[in-house]
């Protein structure tokens, strides 16, 4: 069980996240969504540890977490100028990774220098780099921003599959279908707290409320302007 207690995070005064609490099981998918500005990929960094933490704690079965536990991929992804595909992935040493045949799900030129990527190339390496990893804990923030339909379905079959082997994946997205179609969870983060968390049999009725609301919220505005 990963357990975060009365987190607090804040730049200078801006508190982000106020009073933070939330356990999470091993071996599902966990959802956090949440509204721009919401503080989901500061929850997500203060958990990787990229984040100093104002007050509160993350910990694994009592235990702090370190980042030997867990992989990270970040919303932008950093690499080196003039290095290829290939190269960047022979950073992360792991023997048993087969890259020849992942690569077949991802087809990526390796051979080729990252800079000629596209966005989307550029998501596809850096998700290879977080499997290469094999960590027990997966911390995804916004994994299938600018990748394509096909991408996409074989990156949610990559994750269902790695639950079934006993991952834990906290996966972020602001498109909230994307998360009802994988996660075994979803907590909904509003205004740096989590305010509720929802079973896979919730999920219809809490996509229904959360549209709804929003929608009302909006309704009277947009009749005065158009």
């Amino acid at each position: 069980m990963i357990t975060i207690k009365e987190l607090n995070l804040s730049y200078g005064d801006l508190k982000v996240i106020r009073s933070l609490d939330l356990s999470l099981a091993e071996n599902r998918i966990h959802g956090i969504v949440g509204l721009n500005g919401a503080g989901k990929t500061t929850l997500l960094n203060a958990i990787y540890g990229l984040k100093k933490i104002n007050s509160g704690a993350v910990v694994r079965d009592g235990a702090g977490i370190t980042k030997k536990e867990m992989s990270f991929l970040p919303t932008e992804n950093f690499f080196y100028s003039n290095i290829t595909a290939a190269e960047y992935l022979s950073l992360f040493k792991n023997t048993h990774f087969e890259t020849e045949n992942w690569n077949k799900l991802f087809k990526l030129p390796l051979d080729q220098i990252v800079d000629s990527y596209s966005t989307g190339m550029k998501k596809k390496l850096a998700i290879m780099a977080v499997i290469k990893q094999d960590k027990p804990i997966m911390i995804l923030d916004e994994p299938f921003n600018s990748l394509d339909l096909e991408t996409s379905r074989v990156l949610r079959s990559i994750f269902i599959r790695m639950r079934e082997k006993g991952k834990t994946l906290i996966v972020t997205s602001h498109i909230i279908e994307t998360l009802t179609n994988l996660c075994d969870q979803i907590h909904y983060l509003e205004n740096g707290k989590i305010m509720f968390s929802k079973e896979k049999s919730e999920f219809s009725e809490f996509e229904k409320e959360l549209f709804q609301s929003i929608e009302e919220k909006n309704t009277k505005l947009i009749s005065d302007l158009i």
